[in-house]
């Protein structure tokens, strides 16, 4: 007898599901919480009269918070627990929209903008990793790309809750409330956030490492029966038996690889380009001649472009495997953003630029979104992946920042417009992309369908 929750030797796979989505709502506030800027950034720009160097800080300032989050979020998984760090991170989610809700000041703006920067950085590194952990073999590539799929949603969502809220008053209401609306609407998905994380359990992994092996047990064999949750259980136990317990243990030989590797793809998942388009999208659809409105109404299209492909990434990671999926979307992106660099330096920019955007979009949202975050959940030795995988990600967001604080000087730049017509940007995230196709071709294994020691063992054999 089959029940709708797959009891019978697999232990409940609704229950696998349930707390894995629980721990994806993080994902979703990451996304919510990045993309508000994208609507809101105008409208900041009239209202505190912003300087073009203090729009770049308007814009990129949370990034710096991510930056700090991630910096002490690893190390505090790896101490109280991956549940403890989410709901650290949902707590900051709250105050921080709250706080951007009623400055009076830029400076005041910034502090909840950076406080609302380190939930996301925590965020960003303890959702993967909480659900890679509680995620069976067969289907924890889907499982962590639904993350992936959460952060999206939440960037399509605020886009569709910027462009509702803006239509709501006349301009001079735009310009001095809209705003406060827009970041303050993520009180509802933080406070959601919050309370469901009450009823999602610790990794299993992580309390095994504590010593407390029957409650491990007990939560493993409610994801997928007995017979795994003993496997489960005396692997991790072997494999928490023959590691070190510092970040140091990366360095040494053998493991060295996986360090370059997490570190590599980290920073190439940002500097391919994909956050200009995702923070700064409105503003360029407004560049190409679009009215308000029809700005924040094709950034729509985008995340909902980026959201479709991230549904078709969750179908295949486990199928087609993590290599064929970041080869072909790492080209794609390559040749899309060529494209649009020759579109604009040919002075053909609306139509072609924003069909050649959402060209890129979509390979990202197939491969290197999803599917970065799938591999750095799995490539870390288990007693340090907290720590580990801090590491990469604090890597990440820095690469964010220096994108973000780079785009607009590289497009503006007087010397390079007069040359390159505002496609030098494109022509540097294309060359990024040639970089990621080899480091993935030449480095990256293939993780479908081994678990976390096998992979660990792997790298211990190499």
């Amino acid at each position: 007898m089959q029940t709708t929750t797959e009891t019978i030797g697999r232990g409940s796979a609704a229950y696998a599901t349930a707390i894995s989505l629980i721990a994806a709502l993080g994902g979703l506030l990451f996304g919510y919480d990045t993309a508000v800027i994208n609507g809101a950034i105008g409208f900041l720009e009239e209202h505190f009269h912003l300087t073009p160097a203090l729009k770049g800080w308007a814009s990129s300032s949370a990034l710096l918070g991510c930056v700090l989050g991630v910096s002490f979020a690893g190390a505090f998984s790896d101490r109280l627990g991956r549940k403890k760090t989410l709901v650290l991170a949902g707590a900051l989610f709250l105050v921080s929209s709250v706080g951007t809700a009623l400055p009076r000041t830029l400076t005041q703006l910034v502090v909840f903008r950076i406080l609302a920067g380190v939930g996301v950085g925590i965020a960003s590194m303890a959702s993967p990793m909480y659900i890679a952990e509680v995620s069976p073999a067969r289907w924890r590539g889907r499982m962590v790309s639904v993350n992936q799929f959460a952060i999206v949603s939440g960037m399509l969502l605020i886009y569709f809750v910027n462009y509702f809220i803006a239509r709501q008053g006349s301009p001079e209401w735009q310009v001095t409330t809209s705003w406060r609306w827009m970041f303050g609407s993520g009180i509802v998905p933080s406070a959601l956030f919050l309370a469901l994380l009450l009823f999602a359990p610790e990794s299993p992994r992580w309390l095994v490492k504590q010593g407390r092996t029957d409650r491990a047990r007990a939560i493993l064999e409610r994801i997928d029966g007995a017979e795994f949750a003993e496997a489960e259980t005396r692997a991790i136990q072997d494999t928490v038996a023959r590691e070190g317990s510092s970040l140091g243990q990366l360095f040494q030989p053998g493991l060295r690889r996986v360090l370059f590797l997490g570190v590599a793809l980290a920073v190439l998942q940002q500097v391919t380009g994909i956050n200009v388009f995702l923070y700064f999208g409105t503003e360029i659809f407004k560049g190409l001649g679009s009215n308000v409105d029809a700005a924040l109404l094709e950034t729509v299209v985008v995340g909902a472009v980026n959201l479709g492909f991230t549904v078709v990434a969750i179908w295949t990671v486990d199928k087609l495997g993590r290599r064929p999926l970041m080869l072909v979307g790492a080209t794609g992106m390559g040749l899309c953003l060529v494209a649009m660099g020759l579109a604009a330096q040919a002075g053909r920019t609306a139509v072609w630029t924003l069909a050649f955007i959402l060209g890129y979009i979509a390979c990202f949202a197939l491969s290197v979104g999803p599917v970065t975050w799938v591999i750095l959940s799995e490539i870390f030795p288990t007693k340090i992946r907290g720590r580990a995988m801090s590491l990469a990600t604090l890597c990440l967001w820095s690469a964010n920042f220096v994108v973000s604080q780079t785009f607009p000087m590289m497009d503006q730049h007087p010397a390079l417009v007069a040359r390159f017509h505002h496609a030098f940007p494109f022509y540097v995230y294309a060359a990024m992309c040639a970089v990621l196709v080899w480091v993935v071709a030449r480095w990256v294994p293939e993780t479908k369908g081994r678990s976390l020691e096998e992979i660990e063992q792997f790298w211990a054999r190499h």
